[in-house]
Formats: C-alpha cells, sequence, structure tokens
C-alpha cells in the first residue's frame, strides 16, 4: 500500500490579511507579519507531520527571481517577478496532484479555490486553517503536559532499591 503524500499550500499574504493578529502585526511590520506566519506553520507542520508550502507573491517586485528557502524545516516560495502566489500554486498542484497525494490549498480567494479544486486539489479557507492550527496548539499543550504528568522525577525512581529502604527507614525513625 502506498503512502500518501500530503501537501498545504499556503497563499502567505491571503493568510496574513485573513488572520487577525497577522493583520495587526502586519499594520507594524510586513517582515514581522510573515516571520509570525512562518513560525506558526513550522510549529503546525512539525505536529501534523505533512509538507507545507508557503508561498508569497513578488510578481510585482521589478527583476525578481523565483526564490525557495526553508523556514525551520518549513518550505517557503517567493514568486519570481509577474508571477502571483495563485500562478504558482495552480502550477505546483497541476504537477502534483494524483491518487496517492492529498493537496489542500489554505486560501479565501474564492476563484482560486475553484481553480484549485478544477485541478485536483482541495480547499481551506483561511479561517478553517486557523482553527485547525488553534486546535492543533490546544492539543500539543495537552499532549505535553501529560507528558510532564508522567514524569513526576520522584527520588525513589531515581536511586539504587536499597539506598531508597535505608532513607525510609531513617524517615521513619524521625516521625
Amino acid at each position: 500500500m502506498t503512502k500518501l503524500k500530503e501537501y498545504i499550500l499556503i497563499d502567505g499574504y491571503n493568510i496574513i490579511n485573513n488572520w487577525k493578529v497577522l493583520k495587526e502585526e502586519s499594520v507594524h511590520s510586513f517582515d514581522g507579519a510573515r516571520i509570525k506566519l512562518l513560525e506558526i506553520m513550522s510549529n503546525y507542520q512539525s505536529y501534523k507531520g505533512i509538507n507545507i508550502i508557503v508561498v508569497f507573491d513578488a510578481h510585482y517586485v521589478k527583476n525578481s527571481m523565483e526564490k525557495h528557502e526553508t523556514h525551520d524545516g518549513l518550505h517557503v516560495v517567493y514568486t519570481k517577478e509577474y508571477e502571483s502566489a495563485d500562478n504558482y500554486i495552480e502550477r505546483f498542484v497541476s504537477e502534483n496532484a494524483d491518487e496517492n497525494t492529498i493537496i489542500r490549498v489554505a486560501t479565501s480567494d474564492s476563484l482560486e479555490q475553484m481553480v484549485v479544486l478544477g485541478l485536483g486539489g482541495s480547499r481551506i479557507s483561511a479561517r478553517e486553517l486557523e482553527n485547525e492550527v488553534q486546535n492543533a496548539g490546544l492539543n500539543m499543550d495537552r499532549h505535553y503536559i501529560n507528558i510532564i504528568e508522567d514524569k513526576r522525577n520522584l527520588l525513589e525512581e531515581q536511586i539504587d532499591e536499597e539506598v531508597f529502604k535505608k532513607l525510609e527507614e531513617i524517615r521513619r525513625r524521625k516521625t
């Protein structure tokens, strides 16, 4: 049985403009909002174990070339001049959609969602992605709290059984 490859392609600026926390950050610093999105998605990718590609438009940047970077294991693409994030995402879906690959595209652009569906991908809105990420964060918190509670680091678990018995004898004599 072939294991399915799973991708989420994220229209970076669309998500920034649709998530309140990122939109507020972008008022002060667009670079800050981009970095915050990348950090959030890197954590989400690590937790979910899927491939996430965040795509940022650079089509208005004169003479820009398509650029691929890695940010904490997250794949980041800056498009070339005259290529929008939508164009890159459509090309990726067209080239990679098959029966062994799940490709979800995160954008609230309804036209882009329809195009992606026609190419064999699926869509997830900015709000749906935000909810998924928040729920994953809550699950991560619960998971790590349970790990911490399971590893209470008791002295009796750390020392030799004979030493523990002697200490216990001394403790009982004192009371």
